[in-house]
């Protein structure tokens, strides 16, 4: 099992940063899980496999003029790393969009194999 470290935990947000799914896609494994935090299940809604959770991030991507994470706490514990970010997008309909949220990630052997996201919601 590969060590986690700050290093490659920049290089995935770097990679969502630059909204360059091909870079985002080389740390997911092929059977990743994406819990998005909106959905009908206690988990919100489940993502299954990489080709899967590419739509859901190429389908941000292509809706936005940028999306960013600012980095505002990382911890790793093992093979776990907590981060809370500020989250703002410029979609191109013109909607701005700016929250706070958490990304609980599980590694192994370099690759993420669940991310678990939690946001805050304006209603």
């Amino acid at each position: 099992m590969t060590t986690v470290t700050k290093e490659l935990v920049d290089a995935i947000g770097d990679a969502f940063n630059n909204n360059d799914i091909d870079a985002v896609m080389q740390y997911f494994s092929e059977d990743a899980i994406f819990d998005h935090a909106a959905g009908p299940d206690v988990h919100g809604k489940r993502f299954e496999g990489k080709e899967t959770i590419r739509s859901v991030f190429s389908g941000l991507f292509d809706n936005a003029e940028k999306v960013h994470w600012e980095t505002l706490d990382c911890h790793i514990n093992g093979n776990k790393v907590i981060c809370e970010y500020r989250r703002t997008a410029k979609l191109k309909s013109g909607e701005e969009q700016d929250f706070l949220s958490v990304d609980i990630l599980t590694i192994e052997d370099g690759l993420i194999v669940h991310k678990d996201t939690y946001y805050k919601n304006r209603a």
